[in-house]
């Protein structure tokens, strides 16, 4: 992972990261988790307590105005720029916050939510490591359709999982196939839900399924 932090001072940096769960230093694994386009840090959170799952801290970041990137995540990465890249770094930050604690990413979940589902997903295709796992919900890998997908690394061992609506109105479920097939290309073990004709919204199936990846992480089973 590159560490070029100190040289971009994008609209992110600086922005407060909310903590709930377990005091980091006692934590035995980490979420961290990417607030919606108009949400907020907070609001994200209100997932913990259906999460309910013992040993984890959570950590939330919270964007400049509410917004990660300005545009869609389906348009030309420039015109998301330099948004996109201070994002991107605010979560490379808590990363590098998390293994000075010596919680290691293969303990760490990164979750995402709509803007934020996209962003976690770009992050992790960009930084392909082996993740605790990897949750991309009704979002889908950034840029326009023909954008060169050349990542390297590995995800190997990594679960990866991506659950949106059929029918959802900002996201074509074509990108979240397409984004599933490069998960797998770059060793993740991807598990893809397509639930028919839901709204833009968390349900309790994927709630589920995140639960059970978090208990992995902390029972070793």
């Amino acid at each position: 992972m590159t560490h070029h932090s100190n040289m971009i001072q994008g609209p992110h940096q600086g922005q407060p990261v909310l903590h709930e769960g377990e005091p980091l230093e006692h934590a035995k694994a980490a979420m961290v988790m990417l607030h919606g386009r108009g949400a907020s840090a907070r609001d994200i959170l209100e997932m913990v307590p259906e999460l309910n799952q013992p040993g984890f801290a959570y950590l939330a970041p919270q964007a400049a105005g509410n917004t990660w990137y300005p545009k869609s995540f389906l348009a030309p990465i420039v015109s998301n720029e330099p948004a996109l890249s201070s994002a991107l770094l605010s979560i490379e930050s808590i990363i590098a916050q998390l293994r000075e604690v010596a919680i290691p990413l293969e303990r760490t979940i990164i979750l995402g939510f709509s803007q934020g589902a996209c962003l976690s997903l770009e992050f992790v295709a960009r930084n392909a490591e082996h993740y605790g796992g990897v949750v991309g919900l009704s979002g889908g890998l950034i840029g326009p359709d023909g954008t060169p997908r050349d990542y390297t690394g590995s995800l190997e061992g990594t679960p990866v999982f991506l659950g949106c609506s059929d029918k959802d109105p900002h996201v074509p479920k074509e990108r979240v196939e397409f984004t599933a097939a490069i998960m797998q290309k770059l060793g993740g073990n991807v598990t893809l839900k397509l639930y028919p004709n839901l709204a833009h919204t968390v349900n309790p199936d994927e709630i589920r399924t995140i639960r059970t990846m978090m208990v992995a992480l902390t029972t070793g089973h």
